[in-house]
Parts: C-alpha cells; sequence; structure tokens
C-alpha cells in the first residue's frame, strides 16, 4: 500500500524526471538490471538511468566515471533514481527497507555467511545504506545486511528510514573514494 500511494503521489516527479532525462541526451530513461533477492530468486530491478550508453569503437562500455551524466549525478545524490523501485516493491520483489539487490555475477563469491543477506527481501535502502553506502568496504556492507537480517524488527526498519532521509539530505556515502559508483564485487575481504 505504501509504495502505490507512494507512486501514485509521485507521478509528477517521474514525469518531470524523465523529460529532463530525454533533455539531457538519455536516451533510454530507465535502468533496468537483473538482481537477486529473496531466497536468491533473479528478478529486473527498475531504476532511472544516470550514465549513458556511450561506448568505445569496439562496442563496449566506456567506464562509468565517463558515463556518468551531471544530471546522473544529482539524480545519484538526491537518491532519485531509485524511485521507480517502488514498482519492484509493488511486484513484491523489494521491500522498502531490507539489504540492496546485488548483481547475479556477484553469487558465485557469496559464501555462506554472506549468502544470509537473501533470507528477507532486498530493499531500496537497508542497513548497509545508512551506515556507509558505496563508501565502506564489501566486507563491511556484508556484515551490516547479515546484521539486519538477525535484528529485523520493525522499530529497527523506522530508525533505517529516519537515517535514509538525513544520509539523503546529507549527500554521505554516494561513490567509493576513487570510483564513480564503487568497485565490483570479487569475493574475499576488500
Amino acid at each position: 500500500m505504501v509504495a502505490l500511494t507512494a507512486i501514485i503521489a509521485l507521478i509528477p516527479v517521474f514525469l518531470i524526471l524523465i523529460i529532463l532525462l530525454k533533455i539531457t541526451g538519455h536516451k533510454r530513461v530507465f535502468f533496468l538490471q537483473k538482481r537477486v533477492g529473496l531466497h536468491e530468486r533473479v528478478f529486473t530491478l527498475f531504476k532511472f538511468r544516470s550514465m549513458t550508453e556511450t561506448t568505445d569503437k569496439a562496442g563496449n562500455l566506456l567506464p562509468d566515471s565517463e558515463r556518468l551524466t551531471s544530471f546522473g549525478k544529482m539524480l545519484r545524490k538526491t537518491s532519485l533514481d531509485e524511485l521507480p523501485q517502488l514498482i519492484n516493491v509493488l511486484l513484491g520483489q523489494m521491500s522498502l527497507i531490507g539489504p540492496r539487490p546485488l548483481l547475479v555475477e556477484y553469487l558465485k563469491y557469496y559464501d555462506e555467511e554472506q549468502k544470509k543477506r537473501h533470507l528477507v527481501r532486498p530493499g531500496i535502502t537497508g542497513w548497509a545504506q545508512v551506515n556507509g553506502r558505496n563508501a565502506i568496504s564489501w566486507e563491511k556492507k556484508f556484515e551490516l545486511d547479515v546484521w539486519y537480517v538477525q535484528q529485523l524488527s520493525f522499530r529497527l526498519d523506522l530508525s533505517i528510514i529516519w537515517k535514509t532521509v538525513q544520509k539523503i539530505i546529507q549527500s554521505e556515502g554516494i561513490s567509493q573514494d576513487g570510483q564513480a559508483t564503487m568497485e565490483a564485487f570479487r569475493g574475499g575481504k576488500k
């Protein structure tokens, strides 16, 4: 119900962002990507596109830092790029709060402890996001995700919502040092 209400209330924001994305040169405004959810089920995640699809002469995507637009940076800084994930919540693939859904290719690198993050639905925001977001190591991120799964409570979720609002206002942890976003996870300690 919260997701449906939010989607309806945010229709004007969605329309404005779509228009601005088109004006700033994005051919497609939505970014769709396979992610891993509850019980390691794969689903398609929806986001607003913050990077162009620019490729080199061989057809390979340019590095994130070269494809991230100024408007895309603003979308990420304000977390507006995450708004379409309300559709994922509505479809039952995600929750408002939970560990962020990660790429399918990372599954092969998880150890048994890290896999526990898939015992709950992934969230638009979560404990790792309010405790460092992309600025923390993968090891810390997994530790925080598993802690959340083990401590799951309505009170904790309310705390995460409040901290999420604070983090968005403060624009903290948007990217990892030296990265446009965050380095890829390859297992082991980071």
